[in-house]
Protein backbone atom coordinates (compact mmCIF):
# COMPACT_ATOMS: atom_id res chain seq x y z
CA UNK A 1 0.00 0.00 0.00
CA UNK A 2 2.80 2.63 0.61
CA UNK A 3 4.56 1.75 -2.72
CA UNK A 4 0.93 2.39 -4.32
CA UNK A 5 0.15 6.02 -2.72
CA UNK A 6 3.85 7.18 -3.48
CA UNK A 7 3.71 6.05 -7.52
CA UNK A 8 0.15 7.99 -7.39
CA UNK A 9 1.43 10.85 -6.16
CA UNK A 10 4.05 10.43 -8.74
CA UNK A 11 1.37 9.90 -11.40
CA UNK A 12 -0.55 13.37 -10.05
CA UNK A 13 2.39 15.36 -9.86
CA UNK A 14 3.36 14.32 -13.90
CA UNK A 15 -0.17 15.25 -14.63
CA UNK A 16 0.20 18.77 -13.32
CA UNK A 17 3.09 19.15 -14.63
CA UNK A 18 2.04 18.16 -18.59
CA UNK A 19 -0.21 21.33 -18.03
CA UNK A 20 2.83 23.32 -18.60
CA UNK A 21 4.81 21.25 -21.03
CA UNK A 22 2.05 20.46 -23.50
CA UNK A 23 1.95 24.38 -24.19
CA UNK A 24 4.94 24.73 -26.24
CA UNK A 25 6.31 21.90 -27.57
CA UNK A 26 8.84 23.82 -29.55
CA UNK A 27 9.44 25.52 -26.27
CA UNK A 28 11.47 22.51 -24.68
CA UNK A 29 13.99 24.30 -22.29
CA UNK A 30 11.76 26.90 -20.49
CA UNK A 31 8.89 25.11 -20.36
CA UNK A 32 10.93 22.16 -19.12
CA UNK A 33 12.53 24.21 -15.99
CA UNK A 34 8.82 25.65 -15.21
CA UNK A 35 7.45 21.80 -15.00
CA UNK A 36 10.39 20.85 -13.08
CA UNK A 37 9.79 24.24 -10.94
CA UNK A 38 6.12 23.42 -10.40
CA UNK A 39 6.29 20.52 -8.18
CA UNK A 40 10.13 20.42 -6.78
CA UNK A 41 9.69 23.82 -5.52
CA UNK A 42 13.13 25.45 -7.13
CA UNK A 43 14.57 24.18 -4.48
CA UNK A 44 18.04 26.49 -5.23
CA UNK A 45 20.92 25.92 -7.53
CA UNK A 46 23.52 23.10 -8.10
CA UNK A 47 25.63 22.63 -4.94
CA UNK A 48 29.67 21.47 -5.37
CA UNK A 49 28.86 19.91 -1.86
CA UNK A 50 26.50 17.93 -3.15
CA UNK A 51 27.32 14.75 -0.58
CA UNK A 52 25.42 12.18 -3.41
CA UNK A 53 26.57 11.89 -6.87
CA UNK A 54 24.51 13.32 -9.37
CA UNK A 55 23.72 10.04 -11.45
CA UNK A 56 23.38 9.96 -15.34
CA UNK A 57 22.71 6.26 -16.82
CA UNK A 58 22.98 6.72 -20.39
CA UNK A 59 21.27 3.24 -22.48
CA UNK A 60 22.15 2.73 -26.65
CA UNK A 61 20.01 0.98 -28.51
CA UNK A 62 21.61 -2.03 -30.15
CA UNK A 63 24.75 -0.70 -30.26
CA UNK A 64 27.65 -3.46 -30.32
CA UNK A 65 30.41 -4.40 -28.54
CA UNK A 66 32.77 -3.15 -31.13
CA UNK A 67 31.10 -0.25 -32.45
CA UNK A 68 33.20 1.48 -30.61
CA UNK A 69 37.01 3.20 -30.87
CA UNK A 70 37.99 1.93 -27.48
CA UNK A 71 36.25 -1.07 -27.89
CA UNK A 72 37.82 -1.89 -31.33
CA UNK A 73 36.22 -0.21 -33.97
CA UNK A 74 38.37 0.91 -37.09
CA UNK A 75 36.71 2.20 -39.94
CA UNK A 76 34.08 4.60 -38.22
CA UNK A 77 34.95 7.40 -35.40
CA UNK A 78 33.72 7.47 -32.00
CA UNK A 79 35.77 10.62 -30.08
CA UNK A 80 33.86 11.60 -27.59
CA UNK A 81 32.77 8.11 -25.98
CA UNK A 82 36.52 6.90 -26.70
CA UNK A 83 37.41 10.15 -24.74
CA UNK A 84 35.18 9.22 -22.10
CA UNK A 85 37.06 6.11 -21.49
CA UNK A 86 40.44 8.00 -21.35
CA UNK A 87 38.71 9.84 -18.60
CA UNK A 88 37.43 7.04 -16.56
CA UNK A 89 37.13 3.51 -16.46
CA UNK A 90 36.29 1.12 -19.65
CA UNK A 91 35.14 -2.20 -18.02
CA UNK A 92 35.87 -5.25 -20.82
CA UNK A 93 33.61 -7.98 -19.44
CA UNK A 94 30.11 -6.18 -18.41
CA UNK A 95 26.73 -7.95 -19.84
CA UNK A 96 23.88 -6.14 -20.94
CA UNK A 97 20.26 -7.91 -18.78
CA UNK A 98 19.83 -9.79 -21.95
CA UNK A 99 19.36 -10.40 -25.75
CA UNK A 100 16.44 -8.09 -26.29
CA UNK A 101 15.92 -4.60 -25.42
CA UNK A 102 12.38 -4.96 -23.09
CA UNK A 103 13.63 -7.87 -20.64
CA UNK A 104 17.61 -5.94 -20.56
CA UNK A 105 15.90 -2.40 -19.85
CA UNK A 106 13.57 -4.73 -17.45
CA UNK A 107 16.66 -5.97 -15.59
CA UNK A 108 19.05 -2.95 -14.94
CA UNK A 109 16.21 -0.90 -13.74
CA UNK A 110 15.42 -3.49 -11.01
CA UNK A 111 18.01 -5.16 -10.19
CA UNK A 112 17.00 -8.54 -11.10
CA UNK A 113 18.17 -11.23 -14.02
CA UNK A 114 15.65 -12.33 -16.51
CA UNK A 115 14.65 -15.61 -14.58
CA UNK A 116 13.34 -13.58 -11.96
CA UNK A 117 12.75 -9.80 -13.06
CA UNK A 118 9.17 -9.33 -14.64
CA UNK A 119 9.74 -8.79 -18.09
CA UNK A 120 11.77 -11.32 -19.90
CA UNK A 121 11.27 -10.60 -23.12
CA UNK A 122 9.64 -8.27 -25.81
CA UNK A 123 5.64 -8.95 -24.91
CA UNK A 124 3.28 -6.27 -23.85
CA UNK A 125 3.93 -6.90 -20.52
CA UNK A 126 4.32 -3.96 -17.70
CA UNK A 127 5.95 -3.67 -14.78
CA UNK A 128 3.53 -3.37 -11.70
CA UNK A 129 3.43 -1.67 -8.61
CA UNK A 130 5.14 -4.52 -6.59
CA UNK A 131 8.31 -3.76 -8.81
CA UNK A 132 11.17 -1.54 -7.05
CA UNK A 133 13.27 0.33 -9.69
CA UNK A 134 16.91 2.19 -9.31
CA UNK A 135 14.61 5.67 -9.22
CA UNK A 136 12.03 4.41 -6.48
CA UNK A 137 15.34 3.31 -4.23
CA UNK A 138 16.88 7.16 -5.05
CA UNK A 139 13.83 8.76 -4.27
CA UNK A 140 14.31 7.87 -0.57
CA UNK A 141 17.66 10.30 -0.56
CA UNK A 142 15.11 13.29 -2.39
CA UNK A 143 17.18 12.81 -5.65
CA UNK A 144 14.97 14.16 -8.75
CA UNK A 145 14.67 12.06 -10.97
CA UNK A 146 14.18 11.51 -15.11
CA UNK A 147 13.69 9.51 -17.37
CA UNK A 148 13.90 10.02 -21.16
CA UNK A 149 13.86 8.44 -24.79
CA UNK A 150 12.64 5.02 -24.67
CA UNK A 151 10.96 3.09 -21.89
CA UNK A 152 9.43 0.01 -23.23
CA UNK A 153 8.51 -1.54 -20.02
CA UNK A 154 4.86 -0.58 -19.84
CA UNK A 155 2.00 1.16 -22.34
CA UNK A 156 -0.20 4.25 -21.43
CA UNK A 157 -2.99 3.31 -18.53
CA UNK A 158 -0.29 0.89 -17.45
CA UNK A 159 1.05 0.13 -13.98
CA UNK A 160 4.47 0.79 -15.56
CA UNK A 161 4.15 3.87 -16.68
CA UNK A 162 7.78 5.93 -15.21
CA UNK A 163 5.89 8.25 -13.40
CA UNK A 164 4.26 5.09 -11.12
CA UNK A 165 8.23 3.45 -11.16
CA UNK A 166 9.95 6.36 -9.68
CA UNK A 167 10.02 9.19 -12.15
CA UNK A 168 9.26 12.50 -11.63
CA UNK A 169 9.86 13.48 -15.34
CA UNK A 170 9.21 11.41 -18.20
CA UNK A 171 9.81 12.47 -21.79
CA UNK A 172 9.64 9.78 -24.89
CA UNK A 173 8.48 6.91 -26.27
CA UNK A 174 6.15 4.38 -24.01
CA UNK A 175 5.96 2.05 -26.66
CA UNK A 176 9.19 -0.05 -28.19
CA UNK A 177 7.79 -0.39 -31.21
CA UNK A 178 7.39 2.98 -31.70
CA UNK A 179 10.72 4.00 -30.70
CA UNK A 180 11.59 2.75 -34.59
CA UNK A 181 10.66 5.90 -35.94
CA UNK A 182 13.25 8.68 -35.70
CA UNK A 183 10.45 11.18 -36.79
CA UNK A 184 8.10 11.00 -34.72
CA UNK A 185 4.40 13.15 -34.41
CA UNK A 186 3.65 12.67 -30.84
CA UNK A 187 5.64 11.57 -28.06
CA UNK A 188 4.60 11.44 -24.08
CA UNK A 189 5.47 14.16 -22.09
CA UNK A 190 4.60 12.20 -18.31
CA UNK A 191 1.11 11.80 -19.20
CA UNK A 192 -0.01 14.05 -21.90
CA UNK A 193 1.36 13.68 -25.83
CA UNK A 194 3.17 16.19 -27.05
CA UNK A 195 2.81 16.95 -31.11
CA UNK A 196 5.55 17.79 -32.84
CA UNK A 197 4.45 19.70 -35.62
CA UNK A 198 8.21 19.82 -37.65
CA UNK A 199 6.92 15.79 -38.38
CA UNK A 200 3.42 16.32 -38.81
CA UNK A 201 1.84 14.69 -42.13
CA UNK A 202 4.93 12.75 -43.32
CA UNK A 203 7.24 15.34 -42.57
CA UNK A 204 11.00 14.83 -41.06
CA UNK A 205 11.60 18.03 -39.58
CA UNK A 206 13.33 17.05 -36.66
CA UNK A 207 15.22 14.04 -35.51
CA UNK A 208 14.01 13.09 -32.73
CA UNK A 209 17.24 11.95 -30.55
CA UNK A 210 18.11 15.21 -31.05
CA UNK A 211 15.40 16.31 -28.65
CA UNK A 212 16.10 13.89 -26.44
CA UNK A 213 19.71 15.40 -25.86
CA UNK A 214 18.27 18.58 -25.97
CA UNK A 215 16.28 17.34 -22.88
CA UNK A 216 18.64 15.81 -20.68
CA UNK A 217 21.09 19.39 -21.10
CA UNK A 218 18.06 21.37 -20.07
CA UNK A 219 17.20 18.76 -16.61
CA UNK A 220 21.24 18.48 -16.11
CA UNK A 221 21.01 22.22 -15.96
CA UNK A 222 18.07 22.90 -14.03
CA UNK A 223 18.92 24.65 -10.74
CA UNK A 224 18.63 22.24 -7.99
CA UNK A 225 19.72 22.09 -4.06
CA UNK A 226 19.57 17.68 -4.04
CA UNK A 227 21.03 15.04 -6.40
CA UNK A 228 19.71 14.12 -9.34
CA UNK A 229 19.09 10.77 -11.25
CA UNK A 230 18.82 10.92 -15.24
CA UNK A 231 18.03 8.10 -16.96
CA UNK A 232 18.81 8.99 -20.76
CA UNK A 233 17.31 5.56 -23.03
CA UNK A 234 18.77 6.63 -26.53
CA UNK A 235 16.79 5.36 -29.46
CA UNK A 236 20.15 4.89 -31.54
CA UNK A 237 21.41 3.18 -33.20
CA UNK A 238 18.19 0.79 -33.53
CA UNK A 239 16.17 0.59 -36.55
CA UNK A 240 14.67 2.04 -38.69
CA UNK A 241 18.24 2.92 -39.56
CA UNK A 242 18.17 6.30 -40.59
CA UNK A 243 19.56 9.83 -39.66
CA UNK A 244 19.32 13.16 -41.34
CA UNK A 245 22.48 12.58 -43.43
CA UNK A 246 25.07 9.84 -44.15
CA UNK A 247 28.13 12.55 -43.31
CA UNK A 248 30.57 12.27 -42.24
CA UNK A 249 30.14 9.01 -44.14
CA UNK A 250 28.38 9.91 -47.13
CA UNK A 251 31.64 9.65 -49.56
CA UNK A 252 32.93 6.11 -48.35
CA UNK A 253 32.40 3.42 -50.59
CA UNK A 254 30.27 1.26 -47.92
CA UNK A 255 26.74 -0.16 -48.57
CA UNK A 256 24.73 2.67 -47.88
CA UNK A 257 22.58 1.09 -44.45
CA UNK A 258 26.37 0.54 -43.18
CA UNK A 259 26.97 4.55 -43.93
CA UNK A 260 23.53 5.35 -42.29
CA UNK A 261 24.59 2.59 -39.22
CA UNK A 262 27.89 4.82 -39.08
CA UNK A 263 26.23 8.40 -39.40
CA UNK A 264 23.77 7.13 -36.22
CA UNK A 265 26.49 6.11 -34.47
CA UNK A 266 28.58 9.69 -35.43
CA UNK A 267 25.51 11.16 -33.48
CA UNK A 268 25.04 9.44 -30.23
CA UNK A 269 28.90 9.84 -30.02
CA UNK A 270 28.42 13.53 -30.31
CA UNK A 271 25.29 13.79 -28.29
CA UNK A 272 27.18 11.96 -25.35
CA UNK A 273 29.92 14.52 -26.04
CA UNK A 274 27.34 17.71 -25.48
CA UNK A 275 25.80 15.90 -22.13
CA UNK A 276 29.40 15.47 -20.90
CA UNK A 277 30.31 18.85 -21.77
CA UNK A 278 27.00 19.62 -19.75
CA UNK A 279 27.77 18.12 -16.76
CA UNK A 280 31.42 19.87 -16.89
CA UNK A 281 29.53 22.80 -16.74
CA UNK A 282 27.94 22.36 -13.73
CA UNK A 283 29.74 23.97 -10.14
CA UNK A 284 29.14 20.34 -9.05
CA UNK A 285 30.92 18.41 -11.93
CA UNK A 286 32.92 16.32 -9.57
CA UNK A 287 30.21 14.80 -7.87
CA UNK A 288 28.04 13.45 -11.54
CA UNK A 289 28.99 10.31 -12.25
CA UNK A 290 27.94 9.19 -15.84
CA UNK A 291 27.46 5.37 -16.97
CA UNK A 292 27.76 4.46 -20.62
CA UNK A 293 26.22 1.11 -21.82
CA UNK A 294 24.14 -1.01 -24.46
CA UNK A 295 20.90 -3.06 -24.10
CA UNK A 296 22.10 -5.83 -26.14
CA UNK A 297 24.33 -6.52 -29.14
CA UNK A 298 24.08 -4.79 -32.61
CA UNK A 299 20.91 -5.59 -35.10
CA UNK A 300 20.91 -7.25 -38.77
CA UNK A 301 17.76 -5.18 -39.51
CA UNK A 302 17.11 -2.48 -42.50
CA UNK A 303 20.03 -4.15 -44.55
CA UNK A 304 22.66 -3.56 -41.93
CA UNK A 305 25.09 -6.55 -42.13
CA UNK A 306 26.86 -6.59 -38.44
CA UNK A 307 29.98 -8.48 -39.88
CA UNK A 308 31.13 -5.19 -42.09
CA UNK A 309 31.64 -3.33 -38.80
CA UNK A 310 32.42 -5.98 -36.77
CA UNK A 311 30.17 -4.66 -34.45
CA UNK A 312 30.29 -7.28 -32.26
CA UNK A 313 34.02 -7.06 -31.54
CA UNK A 314 35.52 -10.66 -31.28
CA UNK A 315 32.37 -12.42 -30.42
CA UNK A 316 29.94 -14.85 -31.99
CA UNK A 317 26.33 -13.96 -32.15
CA UNK A 318 24.15 -10.57 -32.48
CA UNK A 319 20.71 -9.44 -30.81
CA UNK A 320 19.01 -12.23 -30.03
CA UNK A 321 21.54 -14.35 -29.21
CA UNK A 322 23.04 -15.06 -25.51
CA UNK A 323 26.09 -16.18 -27.13
CA UNK A 324 28.97 -12.98 -26.21
CA UNK A 325 28.44 -11.06 -29.23
CA UNK A 326 24.36 -10.44 -28.48
CA UNK A 327 25.38 -9.99 -24.41
CA UNK A 328 28.42 -8.78 -23.58
CA UNK A 329 27.94 -4.83 -24.53
CA UNK A 330 30.53 -1.47 -23.75
CA UNK A 331 30.54 0.05 -20.30
CA UNK A 332 32.18 3.03 -19.43
CA UNK A 333 32.03 5.27 -16.33
CA UNK A 334 33.18 9.04 -15.39
CA UNK A 335 33.29 11.09 -12.73
CA UNK A 336 35.94 13.66 -12.93
CA UNK A 337 37.39 13.89 -9.32
CA UNK A 338 36.26 10.53 -7.56
CA UNK A 339 37.50 7.61 -9.96
CA UNK A 340 40.92 7.33 -11.72
CA UNK A 341 41.21 7.69 -14.97
CA UNK A 342 42.26 6.08 -18.33
CA UNK A 343 41.38 2.51 -16.47
CA UNK A 344 40.54 -0.59 -18.51
CA UNK A 345 39.13 -3.03 -15.66
CA UNK A 346 38.34 -7.28 -16.46
CA UNK A 347 35.43 -7.15 -13.90
CA UNK A 348 33.07 -9.08 -15.04
CA UNK A 349 29.39 -8.04 -13.97
CA UNK A 350 26.04 -7.46 -15.49
CA UNK A 351 23.30 -4.73 -15.87
CA UNK A 352 21.41 -5.88 -12.74
CA UNK A 353 24.24 -5.11 -10.97
CA UNK A 354 23.81 -1.27 -11.99
CA UNK A 355 20.74 -1.39 -9.15
CA UNK A 356 22.89 -1.89 -6.32
CA UNK A 357 25.75 0.48 -7.47
CA UNK A 358 23.94 3.14 -7.48
CA UNK A 359 22.51 2.59 -4.06
CA UNK A 360 26.36 2.22 -2.89
CA UNK A 361 27.29 5.03 -4.54
CA UNK A 362 24.41 6.93 -3.26
CA UNK A 363 24.76 5.79 0.14
CA UNK A 364 21.63 3.71 -0.01
CA UNK A 365 20.97 0.64 1.48
CA UNK A 366 19.20 -1.56 -1.68
CA UNK A 367 16.20 -3.95 -1.00
CA UNK A 368 16.93 -7.56 -0.18
CA UNK A 369 16.59 -10.05 -2.77
CA UNK A 370 17.89 -8.46 -5.85
CA UNK A 371 20.12 -10.61 -8.00
CA UNK A 372 23.07 -8.15 -8.38
CA UNK A 373 25.44 -6.83 -6.10
CA UNK A 374 27.24 -3.29 -6.26
CA UNK A 375 30.29 -2.69 -8.16
CA UNK A 376 31.46 0.61 -6.38
CA UNK A 377 34.32 -0.85 -4.94
CA UNK A 378 35.55 -1.81 -8.73
CA UNK A 379 34.41 1.94 -9.71
CA UNK A 380 36.09 3.71 -6.51
CA UNK A 381 39.21 1.99 -5.97
CA UNK A 382 40.19 -0.14 -8.45
CA UNK A 383 39.26 -3.90 -6.56
CA UNK A 384 38.66 -6.91 -8.37
CA UNK A 385 35.30 -8.24 -7.00
CA UNK A 386 34.55 -12.02 -7.01
CA UNK A 387 30.58 -12.60 -9.10
CA UNK A 388 28.31 -14.65 -8.55
CA UNK A 389 27.34 -16.59 -11.64
CA UNK A 390 25.39 -14.88 -13.87
CA UNK A 391 22.33 -16.04 -15.35
CA UNK A 392 20.17 -15.48 -18.89
CA UNK A 393 16.92 -16.19 -20.35
CA UNK A 394 15.32 -15.74 -23.00
CA UNK A 395 11.47 -16.34 -24.43
CA UNK A 396 12.22 -15.64 -28.42
CA UNK A 397 11.55 -18.01 -30.85
CA UNK A 398 12.29 -21.15 -28.02
CA UNK A 399 13.78 -20.87 -24.97
CA UNK A 400 17.20 -20.19 -24.42
CA UNK A 401 19.18 -19.85 -21.34
CA UNK A 402 23.00 -18.82 -20.73
CA UNK A 403 25.17 -18.79 -17.48
CA UNK A 404 28.73 -17.23 -16.78
CA UNK A 405 30.82 -19.07 -14.21
CA UNK A 406 34.56 -17.58 -13.94
CA UNK A 407 35.84 -18.93 -16.96
CA UNK A 408 32.91 -21.03 -18.27
CA UNK A 409 29.90 -19.83 -20.30
CA UNK A 410 27.03 -22.31 -20.84
CA UNK A 411 24.22 -21.95 -23.55
CA UNK A 412 21.21 -23.85 -24.10
CA UNK A 413 18.71 -23.91 -26.33
CA UNK A 414 15.59 -25.20 -24.84
CA UNK A 415 15.57 -27.71 -21.40
CA UNK A 416 15.58 -31.02 -23.52
CA UNK A 417 18.88 -29.57 -25.67
CA UNK A 418 22.01 -29.94 -24.92
CA UNK A 419 24.40 -27.64 -22.67
CA UNK A 420 26.80 -26.15 -24.71
CA UNK A 421 30.07 -25.19 -22.35
CA UNK A 422 32.90 -22.78 -24.09
CA UNK A 423 35.76 -21.27 -21.93
CA UNK A 424 36.03 -17.65 -22.58
CA UNK A 425 39.44 -17.26 -21.40
CA UNK A 426 40.91 -18.88 -24.50
CA UNK A 427 38.27 -19.32 -26.47
CA UNK A 428 35.78 -15.90 -26.29
CA UNK A 429 34.61 -16.26 -29.50
CA UNK A 430 32.56 -19.72 -28.09
CA UNK A 431 33.79 -22.09 -30.81
CA UNK A 432 34.72 -24.80 -29.43
CA UNK A 433 32.18 -26.75 -27.25
CA UNK A 434 33.64 -28.43 -24.49
CA UNK A 435 30.87 -29.92 -22.69
CA UNK A 436 31.92 -34.04 -23.54
CA UNK A 437 35.40 -33.11 -22.01
CA UNK A 438 34.15 -31.31 -19.08
CA UNK A 439 31.43 -33.24 -17.36
CA UNK A 440 31.81 -32.16 -13.48
CA UNK A 441 31.41 -28.01 -15.09
CA UNK A 442 28.44 -29.37 -17.37
CA UNK A 443 26.60 -31.17 -13.74
CA UNK A 444 27.54 -27.70 -12.13
CA UNK A 445 26.16 -25.28 -14.20
CA UNK A 446 22.94 -27.81 -15.09
CA UNK A 447 22.15 -27.32 -11.42
CA UNK A 448 22.56 -23.71 -10.67
CA UNK A 449 20.29 -23.18 -14.14
CA UNK A 450 17.79 -25.39 -12.08
CA UNK A 451 17.38 -23.01 -9.24
CA UNK A 452 18.34 -19.50 -11.01
CA UNK A 453 14.61 -18.96 -12.01
CA UNK A 454 11.21 -18.66 -10.69
CA UNK A 455 8.35 -19.83 -12.62
CA UNK A 456 5.95 -17.27 -13.80
CA UNK A 457 2.58 -17.81 -15.66
CA UNK A 458 3.50 -14.79 -18.18
CA UNK A 459 7.10 -16.95 -19.19
CA UNK A 460 5.50 -20.27 -19.82
CA UNK A 461 8.47 -22.36 -20.80
CA UNK A 462 7.45 -24.13 -24.43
Amino acid sequence: MPFFRIKLRRLLCGIFSDVIWIARADSFQVIGVLALVFFQAAEGTVSGAVKSPNIILILADDLGYGDLGSYGQRLFQTPRLDQMAREGIRFKQYYAGSALGASSRSALLTGLHTGHTRIRGNADIPLDYGDFTIAELLKQKNYHTCAIGKWGLGEAGSTGLPNLQGFDEWFGFLNRKNACDHYPEVLWRNQVLTRFEENGNGNKGLYIPYKFTEAAINFIKTPRKHPFFLYLASTLPHQRVVAPTTKPYKDTDWPEPQKMLAAMIYRLDRDVGKILDAVDALPGSRDTMVFFCSDNGPHDRDGVDPRFFKSSGPFRGIKRDLYEGGIRSPMIVRCKGRIQQGVVSDQVWAAWDVFPTIADLADIRPPTGLDGSSMAGSILKGERLPHLPLYWEMHEQGFHQAVRMGRWKGVRHGLDSPLELYDLFIDPGETRDLADAKPDVIRQMTGFMAGARTEVEEWPIP
